[in-house]
């Protein structure tokens, strides 16, 4: 149903895709794959309209077609659904998916008839307990995306774009996800699916073509290879292990930072103890508590009963200043509204907190903030550069040393790779294992569960606000979700040893 031959794309004299070719059939899913700046997402917008090609050819249906406006591409059966959502928060379900194609009658926008026919393309997707009425700002952001399936099937798109598509999403969000990929593929729709969780590319897709530095590396049968197989062909490289060896006895040392019996109005009967050398995993559905116990912890949210110890002396961070003079540090899951000034340099950003809290840290000096930067393994085309313009991972890697630079005793760590390729992942990974290893005591919340059970000397798993259960490193996913939908209990207390 799609071909596209050897499509080229230059900004400012900068060859950013080099003659790609790759085609679609229907009822398929085809992966995208490729470290961020691999030209994803650059010929994904030449065939829905968003950016010229500098050359090739795209055929639909086997016949050649060229779109100058995202409009057009939308008019020959293209849709897209990028990361960050087009939605209108403000506006209800059946105004978003009929946005500009409002049914009329009599001259006016038929909205019974609008709701309606939202109505039964949502149900079609499976989407239930979704009101066509409902303001878009009360929906979770799995649901959001709903809303944007159906607002291309609105339009008749027979090729959809998903980009990064769970990048947001809580473990049992990505599965309801999927399930609506495979009722789309049904339908006979073909998808270009773009997505750095391999475990999802390898569920759902039939092929898989990767991307390196703007040219296609291969494209190969899903069933044909294995994930090692496509990160070596992604980063160019062997990976004889996605996570670094965890912490050894020897390594872990006294306890920095506990809990016990702390609650506020999300948390309830919080006990855990945090050593320095090793890193806590806190596992959990969407909702279960995990981002709000990083928060009370740092102060953000404090918690209003129980007590809480920050090296060895009685301290309940009420605002995340005294958390930060204690030596605590919160990387938090939205680096873009809660961890950086996106329209500041690198530099400003890597000295917010040393700037803002003066008694914990002097500014490191211009040599200090090069090694530090270096430290993180930052690309970037220097410290004046906004970092608006790095990578996610790049981002990432700007908030990490802005903590850094006020030499933090606890890292507090929500989703640290969410939405950041395959090679930035790892070299996060490394990096967190090598600040264990410093006598940095670490926290660590993710949704991915190979990396909760990579990354972890130990796992708490959270739900309904509260500590369900302790499990010892190279626990299970299937052991995780037990805890995590039964509230159950295993090993006993929380703040049980590594």
């Amino acid at each position: 149903m799609l071909t596209m031959q050897d499509m080229s794309k230059s900004f400012l004299g900068n060859r950013v895709l080099h003659d790609v070719t790759l085609d679609l059939l229907p009822g398929e899913v085809h992966a995208i794959v490729g470290e961020n700046g691999a030209g994803k997402s650059t010929l994904m917008k030449l065939l829905s309209g968003e950016h010229t090609p500098d050359g090739g050819r795209i055929e639909i249906d086997g016949v050649a077609r060229s779109f100058g406006h995202p409009a057009q591409a939308q008019a020959a059966g293209v849709g897209i659904i990028h990361q960050e959502l087009a939605l209108l928060p403000h506006r209800t379900v059946a105004e978003n998916v009929f946005l500009g194609r409002e049914p009329k009658r009599l001259g006016f926008v038929d909205r019974a008839a609008m709701e309606r026919r939202t109505a039964r393309l949502l149900d079609d997707l499976g989407a239930v307990g979704i009101s066509p009425g409902t303001p878009v700002h009360e929906l979770s952001v799995a649901r959001q995306q709903v809303i944007e399936v159906a607002k291309a099937l609105a339009a008749d798109v027979r090729i959809l774009v998903m980009d990064e598509p769970t990048a947001a999403l809580a473990e049992h969000e990505v599965a309801a996800l999927c399930d609506l990929v495979r009722r789309l593929t049904a339908r006979g729709l073909g998808i270009l699916y773009i997505s750095h969780r391999l475990r999802e590319v390898f569920t759902l897709s039939r092929r898989i073509t990767v991307l390196k530095d703007g040219r296609r590396v291969t494209t190969v049968a899903t069933e044909d290879s294995s994930v090692d197989d496509i990160v070596r062909a992604m980063v160019g490289r062997e990976l004889t292990a996605y996570y670094p060896p965890r912490a050894v006895a020897a390594e872990v040392a006294d306890t920095v930072l506990t809990a016990s019996r702390a609650g506020n109005g999300r948390l309830t009967d919080i006990s855990l103890s945090l050593r320095a050398g090793e890193i806590l995993g806190v596992g959990g559905l969407q909702g279960s508590g995990r981002s709000a116990l990083a928060r009370a912890l740092f102060g953000a949210d404090p918690f209003t009963a129980g007590e809480m110890t920050v090296g060895g002396r009685r301290l309940r961070p009420r605002r995340p200043r005294q958390a930060i003079r204690a030596g605590i540090a919160l990387v938090s899951e939205d680096r873009k509204t809660e961890g950086l000034a996106l329209r500041q340099s690198v530099r400003d950003n890597a000295l917010l907190v040393t700037r803002a809290v003066p008694a914990r840290e002097r500014p490191p000096d211009a040599r200090a903030l090069a090694e530090l930067l270096d430290r993180v393994r930052l690309t970037s085309r220097g410290t004046g550069q906004e970092v608006r313009f790095l990578s996610g991972g790049n981002q990432q890697k700007v908030v990490i040393a802005k903590w850094l630079a006020a030499r933090p005793r606890v890292l507090l760590f929500d989703e640290p790779t969410r939405g950041v390729d395959v090679g930035a992942k790892a070299a996060i990974h490394t990096l967190v294992r090598e600040l264990a290893r410093e006598g940095l005591a670490v926290l660590l919340i993710s949704s991915e569960l190979p990396e909760l059970i990579g990354m972890s000397d130990r796992v708490l798993v959270m739900a309904d606000g509260r500590i369900a259960g302790e499990l010892p490193a190279g626990a299970s996913e299937e052991d995780i979700m037990r805890l995590a939908t039964s509230g159950g209990t295993a090993l006993g207390h929380a703040g049980g040893a590594a």
